[in-house]
């Protein structure tokens, strides 16, 4: 069968790529087209060879977020949805396996559906946060949707939503991945870092995030090491996907050189091997989860009117998924104002010293990796899919 597959973002990324393991797996004669990232493209050119077009566009070339990002680059936005468009109607696909991304999977699955295509969507979009209008869009234009939280469970019966839940298929990409077979040790050696403790700190995929977290995060590492028990820490930047250094370089100044560096390919790595990590929400905070690694979670918008448009739209008390799922803050996030150095320095400290603190919080983490379901996810849903088709 042919597949056409949309995802936006680093996340949505790791996730088509291991749904497309699970497609190659049970169907020989696949045959994927798709939107995404450098793991899909891997996966792709390891089961169809890297001589065949299976890479339409990056998502690095389009990743936009925000009310008022979405606005100013509707140009952009509409350019690249006229051009998907025209490239399934000539690819003419068995289905459309839409990844997240609502902001444009939305106007694809409408017009897939119109087209008489089958839509599958995967990763169910946050309809239960904020523009609960979408659930027509939902109930009208997709086939089947696929779910990825147990919170999200009740919510979809609710409203007469037909989907499957398989389970999420991150804990498959946490217990798989190379940074839980690789020691801190070698890990640091690899990296030409000194043997010394880490606290990570991730400033997101995007460069709005990183240019609002940067400058606090920069500064968090300066009050940390200025600290006699901190001072022998390093303070690791995970460089996110798609990104350059140039994006980080101009809050990399000589004074922290010698304790701060910044990583590229490593985040998993360095969150695993970290005491505590600072993180900018999104996927990265349920991962560091998974990795068993006290954090807080930090989040500053790159436009203050699409802080207060969200504040008025969004509906749940809490921004991290780890947080959703047990429906209680089992770790701090700071959020817009409240995000800031001192309050970073003074969260991280007590998940670092107050060994009781710090206990509670990993239990948290137990619940919500059993909530989670078991392994085996990604493939559960490919099969799902394929069955769907037939």
């Amino acid at each position: 069968m042919t597949y056409y597959i949309i995802a936006g973002e680093a996340s949505g990324d790791l996730h088509g790529s291991n749904l497309m393991k699970g497609i190659y797996s049970r169907d020989k004669e696949a045959d994927i087209r798709f939107w995404g990232g450098d793991l899909m493209k891997a996966v792709h050119d390891e089961n169809q060879g890297s001589d065949t077009q299976g890479l339409v566009r990056h998502y690095k070339d389009g990743a936009i977020m925000g009310f008022v990002e979405v606005f100013v680059k509707a140009r952009q936005l509409l350019g690249n949805v006229s051009f998907c468009k025209k490239d399934i109607l000539e690819w003419n696909p068995d289905v459309v396996i839409l990844i997240d991304y609502p902001g444009f999977n939305f106007k694809i699955a409408e017009f897939a559906h119109k087209k008489g295509f089958k839509v599958f969507y995967y990763i169910a979009p946050k309809v239960w946060a904020s523009r609960e209008g979408r659930i027509r869009k939902l109930k009208e234009y997709v086939d089947m949707l696929f779910i990825v939280f147990p919170f999200e469970i009740p919510y979809f019966e609710s409203r007469g939503i037909p989907f499957i839940y398989k389970g999420n298929p991150l804990v498959d990409a946490v217990d798989n991945s190379r940074a839980m077979k690789q020691s801190c040790e070698d890990f640091l050696k690899e990296n030409g870092l000194p043997q010394k403790k880490i606290i990570a700190m991730l400033a997101g995929s995007r460069k709005g995030e990183i240019s609002t977290m940067m400058p606090v995060l920069t500064e968090f590492a300066r009050k940390m090491h200025n600290i006699p028990e901190y001072s022998d820490y390093q303070f690791l930047i995970a460089g996110a996907p798609a990104r350059r250094m140039a994006d980080y370089q101009k809050w990399m100044t000589p004074d922290i050189s010698d304790y701060v560096k910044v990583l590229f390919g490593r985040t998993q790595e360095i969150i695993r091997n970290s005491e505590a990590a600072v993180v900018n929400s999104g996927t990265a905070s349920l991962e560091t989860v998974l990795f068993n690694v006290p954090q807080v979670v930090g989040y500053i918008s790159a436009s203050r009117l699409t802080y207060l448009i969200a504040r008025k739209i969004i509906k749940v008390r809490f921004i991290s998924l780890g947080n959703l799922i047990v429906d209680r803050c089992a770790f701090k996030e700071f959020i817009q104002d409240d995000c800031n150095a001192d309050a970073l320095v003074a969260e991280v400290r007590k998940l670092i010293e107050d060994r009781a603190y710090r206990g509670r919080m990993l239990k948290d983490y137990e619940e919500i990796r059993s909530l989670l379901g078991g392994s085996g996810a990604s493939d559960a849903v490919a099969s799902a899919m394929i069955d769907e088709l037939k």
